[in-house]
């Protein structure tokens, strides 16, 4: 990661704090991101506003996989947004942004992007 540096990670929760293969939100810097554990050992972070409706909900939905993507289904109109990526795989335009995720000794730590 080039910018690596100039990235401000801010703590969000424990790891335990989320059971594995679902979603919790987070109030980052007055922006609703929701975080999500896939497995033990995986985190992704992705705005949690679903911009088809304007609601704060995404982390919410149901995780799985299409295909080789790992997607969290809207609970609203259920479209499914590829974790890695934001992308809205049923209506691009409505895409997410992705922010950065780590595991910091048991403790999330989440940087805007």
């Amino acid at each position: 990661m080039a910018h690596a540096s100039q990235e401000h990670w801010l703590p969000v929760c424990a790891t335990q704090d989320i059971v594995p293969d679902t979603g919790v939100c987070a109030l980052v810097q007055g922006r609703h991101v929701a975080v999500f554990r896939i497995g033990d050992d995986r985190f992704y972070a992705i705005d949690n506003v679903d911009p088809r409706c304007g609601a704060s909900v995404l982390a919410r939905g149901l995780v799985g996989s299409l295909g080789e993507r790992v997607v969290v289904a809207s609970p609203i109109y259920k479209h499914h947004f590829d974790l890695s990526t934001g992308e809205c795989l049923e209506a691009p335009e409505h895409s997410v942004r992705v922010h950065a995720v780590r595991n910091e000794n048991g403790q999330l730590m989440v940087a805007l992007h």
